[in-house]
C-alpha cells in the first residue's frame, strides 16, 4: 500500500529548512525536539530516503532531502490554497499571503497591504525585503506567494508578471549643495555632487547607473549601503546626496532642508509589478491583491 507524507511533517521539515537546527525548529512547531526529530525521521521513513545530513548538529539535506523540501513547498501552498478557497465558499478569505518585495516598492507593498487587510480582515500579510533575484528565486522554491518586482527580472521566466506603475527618480539632497531649489537637474549634474548610493548587488543601483552612462558621466560615490535608511542620514546632515524612486520619496517624512528635484536628461523609466506562479489555479489571496490594487489605482485616479 502507498503510503503519502504527512502534512504536519512536512510543515515541520520547513521549519527545519528555515531555521537549520533541530531545537528552534521544533519550537517552532510547539513540539519537543526529540518528538520533533521522531517525525522527521518518520517521513523519511515514509519516503524511503534520507532526508537530513545528521551529526552532533544539524549538517544540512542530502540531495533527496532538497528536492523533498522543494514539493513540500508546493503541497503546503496548494493546500492552503484548498483551505483559502473553501473559506471563501463560505463568504470569507483567511489564511495567510507572504510577499517579496524589492527594497524601493516597500512604501506601496505596505499601503496595498493595510487595503488588502481592510477588504479582508481574516488574512494575514507577511512582507519581506528581497532583491528582485532574491524574489524569483523565493517563487520558484514557494517561499513566497508574490513578488513585487522589476520587469527587467522577469525575461527568461516563466513566472507571471502584471505591470502595476513606472517608477521614476528624483534628486535627494540638501539646500546648501543643491545645484537649484526647483524645477529639474539632469544626471550629469547629479554625478557631480557627493554622491551616496545602495550598493551594486541591486537592481536600482543598476537603473541609476545605466542612467548616468546614458548621460556620459561615471560618477564616484563617496559612500555605497545596503540600507536606504543610512543613504537619508547622510542627505539629511548635509554630507551627500542620493537617487531615489519618486514614490518612495513621496511617502518620507523629508526636512524643510531636504531638496526634492525630478532627474532628467535622461528619463529613466522602471516598471515595477506582481509576479506570480504561472498556475491554472492560485491562491485566493492572491487574487484578493490584484483586486486591492484595482480599487487604489482607482482611488489614485479619483484624486488626480
Amino acid at each position: 500500500m502507498i503510503t503519502y507524507p504527512d502534512i504536519r511533517d512536512l510543515q515541520m521539515l520547513l521549519a527545519l529548512a528555515r531555521r537549520r537546527h533541530f531545537t528552534q525548529a521544533a519550537a517552532d512547531c510547539g513540539i519537543s525536539q526529540p518528538a520533533f526529530s521522531a517525525r522527521i525521521r518518520h517521513l523519511e521513513e515514509d519516503l524511503g530516503v534520507p532526508i537530513v545530513r545528521r551529526g552532533n548538529r544539524f549538517l544540512g539535506f542530502t540531495p533527496d532531502g532538497e528536492r523533498v523540501i522543494r514539493w513540500a513547498s508546493k503541497l503546503l501552498v496548494d493546500a492552503e490554497g484548498l483551505r483559502q478557497d473553501m473559506e471563501v465558499a463560505r463568504g470569507e478569505l483567511r489564511g495567510k499571503l507572504v510577499l517579496g518585495v524589492v527594497p524601493t516598492a516597500l512604501p506601496f507593498a505596505a499601503d496595498i497591504s493595510t487595503r488588502l487587510r481592510s477588504m479582508h480582515p481574516g488574512l494575514a500579510i507577511e512582507i519581506a525585503s528581497q532583491t528582485s533575484s532574491q524574489i524569483v528565486r523565493a517563487l520558484g522554491d514557494y517561499s513566497v506567494d508574490a513578488g513585487i518586482v522589476y520587469r527587467a527580472y522577469m525575461e527568461g521566466s516563466s513566472l507571471r508578471f502584471e505591470p502595476i506603475y513606472e517608477e521614476r527618480y528624483v534628486l535627494l539632497v540638501s539646500a546648501e549643495l543643491a545645484p537649484r531649489t526647483t524645477g529639474t537637474v539632469s544626471w550629469r549634474e547629479a554625478a557631480g555632487l557627493p554622491l551616496c548610493l545602495l550598493g551594486k548587488d541591486m537592481h536600482f543601483r543598476r537603473v541609476v547607473d545605466d542612467a548616468f552612462l546614458e548621460a556620459g558621466v561615471q560618477p564616484e560615490p563617496v559612500m555605497e549601503t545596503n540600507a536606504f535608511t543610512a543613504v537619508l542620514a547622510q542627505v539629511a546632515i548635509g554630507t551627500a546626496a542620493t537617487i531615489a524612486p519618486q514614490s518612495l520619496a513621496d511617502s518620507l517624512l523629508l526636512s524643510e532642508q531636504t531638496i526634492r528635484l525630478p532627474l532628467v536628461e535622461p528619463e529613466a523609466v522602471q516598471e515595477i509589478g506582481i509576479a506570480v506562479q504561472d498556475h491554472e489555479l492560485s491562491l485566493p489571496a492572491i487574487a484578493a491583491l490584484h483586486e486591492a490594487i484595482r480599487v487604489h489605482d482607482r482611488q489614485n485616479e479619483l484624486l488626480d
